[in-house]
């Protein structure tokens, strides 16, 4: 507390120097890159299930998530913007060093088989298109973005990964190809036919579980740390206490348009998938490369293509995301250094578990290992890992101790706990589902 009391005597230079009026794309960062990549193709194959499976009586989840994952990685981006410091490295200095290496050992399990999932959806995806090998398009796909992540500068690597979140725009443009009934869908998300069969509340926690995932907190968070790093005048809220107010509001728009924008594309998927393979029986996807080979028939070549190269291009940006949220976590728990706006000599570690989660999450793919269950695991680990983490950081959040004077606003706890209630409610019904 002493050093947040001697950082606000700081003379002003020491603050952001930030245009009053900031332009859109300079506010969008850390908020909309993660929100993209919740859209990678293992989502984008739930989604698909969702709309084919239920119809139209799905796309609520989408509306009901959209506040629930504002907060939580609105809190997220604070943790790491007030203090400097990852997720990760907070934990560590607030909790048990045996948690923190459970915790960051499951996250390195569920981000690599998840890696290796969206890798084998995307040259799935690849060889619909253009035909050919497709465990050669996992392998180049894979170095690829090892390639990038590792050598292209922070700032370059970040305006990549914007332009790639247009990849987006596909799931949009497939809707206006298909025929929707939007009275039928508006009436739908304000009234859905809800059962508690086991397949439909299954389907509803995997959605949860798809949007709500503990390594869109873990990167979220290591990014404000890459942002204080890579801005000039930019320092820890804690040591720079007056940036706090434009810096809080950037992060507010970002993370709530990034989300925003993750979920109307996640409903355009579900009602694309609801106007076309609901609509004639097909109701049983189980990839996002089967969605996109079973819209071709209904919905025509057109549809069929830009949903399948849409997947290559969500894939392109959610893959380092696995591996980058998955390195910051073991880099900070071992005190290694860690980001990717160093250079590769400064941060041996941290890139080698970036090369490393995607060379295994590439040999997962030449495996006998069927990916739909492994995907299935993944979902098991990240329900047991979400809760738990969440509640660390709504404790961590809320002392003044870790957070000085900005702890959480009232409604942002009580969204927040309440977010982490609907988890782990979610992860008790996903286990009743699967038992029964």
């Amino acid at each position: 507390m002493a050093d947040i009391e001697t950082a606000s005597a700081s003379p002003p230079s020491a603050d952001v120097k930030q245009p009053e009026t900031p332009k859109l794309l300079q506010v969008l960062g850390p908020g909309l890159i993660t929100g993209a990549s919740d859209d990678d193709p293992s989502g984008i194959a739930t989604y698909s299930q969702a709309g084919a499976q239920f119809g139209f009586n799905m796309g609520w989840m989408m509306l009901f998530s959209w506040p629930l994952m504002c907060a939580i990685q609105e809190i997220s981006a604070r943790i790491g913007r007030v203090t400097g410091r990852g997720l990760a490295g907070v934990i560590a200095q607030n909790y048990p060093r045996p948690v923190l290496a459970g915790i960051v050992f499951l996250l390195l399990a569920a981000n690599t088989i998840n890696l290796g999932a969206d890798l084998g959806a995307m040259a799935a995806a690849l060889k619909l298109v253009i035909g050919g090998p497709q465990l050669l398009y996992v392998a180049g796909f894979g170095l690829v973005s090892v390639l990038l992540e590792v050598f292209v500068r922070y700032s370059r690597y970040v305006s990549v990964l914007k332009w790639l979140t247009l990849a987006l725009f596909a799931y949009v443009g497939v809707a206006l190809i298909v025929h929707i009934p939007w009275g039928t869908v508006g009436y739908r998300l304000m009234a859905p036919h809800i059962t508690l069969s086991t397949a439909y509340v299954t389907t509803a926690v995997a959605i949860l579980g798809t949007t709500i995932s503990p390594y869109l907190f873990f990167w979220q968070a290591a990014e404000e740390v890459e942002e204080v790093k890579e801005r000039d005048g930019a320092k820890p809220l804690a040591k720079a206490p007056r940036q706090a107010e434009p810096e809080f509001r950037r992060i507010r728009i970002d993370t709530y348009l990034g989300m925003a924008f993750s979920n109307v594309v996640a409903l355009f998927i579900i009602l694309t998938c609801a106007a076309t393979l609901n609509a004639h029986g097909v109701t049983d996807i189980e990839t996002s490369a089967q969605a996109a080979e079973a819209l071709r028939p209904i919905a025509g070549q057109m549809a069929f293509l830009v949903f399948a190269l849409g997947i290559v291009g969500t894939g392109l940006l959610a893959v380092p995301v696995l591996a980058g949220s998955a390195a910051y976590a073991l880099g900070e728990a071992l005190g290694w250094h860690v980001g990717l706006a160093r250079k590769f000599a400064r941060a041996k570690e941290f890139y080698l578990t970036i090369a490393a989660a995607t060379v295994v999450g590439v040999i997962l793919n030449f495996t006998p290992v069927d990916p739909i269950k492994a995907l299935f695991w993944s979902a098991v680990i990240n329900g047991v890992v979400a809760t738990p983490v969440m509640a660390m950081m709504m404790l961590i959040a809320s002392r003044p101790s870790v957070m000085g004077r900005f702890t959480l606003p009232p409604v942002l706890k009580a969204v927040g706990w309440a977010s982490t209630a609907v988890m782990a409610i979610a992860t008790v019904a996903m286990f009743v589902t699967w038992a029964l």
